[in-house]
């Protein structure tokens, strides 16, 4: 497996943790998962994040479904394993394995402990130290998540300091400024280029993150494909285009980014198009009502026609 680098472009699909309706591990639903993700064309995988469960799951079931994501890519694609936790020695054993296993690199977000600049540039410290000099890593910045504000400046610092961070998972909401500042200070040779893809909001901001320089989008959705074409047609200067496309997913795009019942939107919809057997979240997680699955299957039917209209 390529190792991660600053170079890395495209949509890397964060995606969910399949299980089966009693809450075990789905396996055989993670390798129709990976097939589908590569069918739609994504450039990478990231596993283990927030939304794929990542702290409902034992180390041991970490570790396992990390190597049965790796095997079923074999290389096709790079994969970024979520290593984030407030222990350093869990830390440091997760990356050792899933770095063994073939992963491209890991992504840290700090922890919700952490408040004042000084703490979080000290904590990255201790994270640079932990994975050593060989293992690429991504800076996760989604204070909607982890509470932690990292302004500009403290991402800045502790890109200087992190020789081998190259790349941000730019989530933060409002967060097009501090996009522009970053982008800026390494436009302007203050900083090393690092790949930005964003997730913000679950890609509901995507076209103008490009156009303020983001890479690509690192971030879920039950049509992978819609990130895909975004990107592509923005990457080729067809910016209408992809703002078009946009445009058809995004009802539905901001269905399944609502507080508290989001990821059961998204593994509903993934059952629905066949890519896993059960869209069982494990507790503490939400369960949709009727009310929920008539909002989706309007929204579905409105999307195909949306989509069928742009051709």
């Amino acid at each position: 497996m390529k190792l991660l680098d600053s170079t890395a472009k495209g949509v890397y699909l964060i995606t969910v943790t399949p299980f089966t309706d009693t809450g075990a591990l789905d396996l055989p639903s993670t390798d129709r998962m990976v097939d589908f993700c590569l069918d739609k064309g994504v450039t990478g995988l990231t596993i283990l994040g927030i939304m794929g469960e990542a702290s409902k799951l034992s180390a041991e079931e970490s570790l396992q479904y990390t190597q049965r994501v790796l095997a079923r890519v074999d290389g096709r694609v790079p994969v970024i394993v979520g290593v984030s936790s407030p222990g350093f020695a869990s830390m440091g054993e997760l990356t050792r394995s899933v770095m063994d296993a073939g992963a491209s690199g890991v992504m840290v977000a700090p922890p919700s402990t952490v408040r004042t600049d000084d703490q979080i540039a000290a904590y990255f410290d201790m994270v640079n130290e932990t994975l050593g000099p060989q293992v690429p890593w991504c800076l996760q910045d989604h204070p909607v998540s982890t509470g932690v504000q990292m302004s500009t400046g403290v991402i800045l610092r502790i890109l200087k300091n992190s020789p081998i961070c190259v790349m941000l998972k730019h989530e933060d909401w409002p967060g097009l400024a501090k996009l522009s500042a970053i982008r800026a200070a390494s436009d302007k040779g203050e900083l090393r280029r690092v790949s930005i893809l964003t997730g913000n909001g679950g890609g509901l901001f995507l076209p103008e993150e490009l156009t303020r320089g983001a890479d690509g989008a690192m971030t879920g959705f039950a049509w992978p494909e819609m990130m895909v074409d975004v990107v592509a047609a923005h990457a080729r200067g067809d910016v209408e285009r992809a703002h078009d496309l946009f445009d058809a997913y995004l009802p539905l795009a901001r269905y399944e980014q609502q507080a508290g019942i989001g990821l059961a939107v998204r593994k509903h919809l993934l059952q629905q198009r066949g890519v896993i057997a059960s869209a069982f979240v494990r507790k503490p997680g939400p369960k949709l009502s009727p009310q929920d699955l008539a909002d989706l299957d309007r929204l579905v039917r409105r999307q195909d026609a949306r989509l069928r209209a742009l051709g």
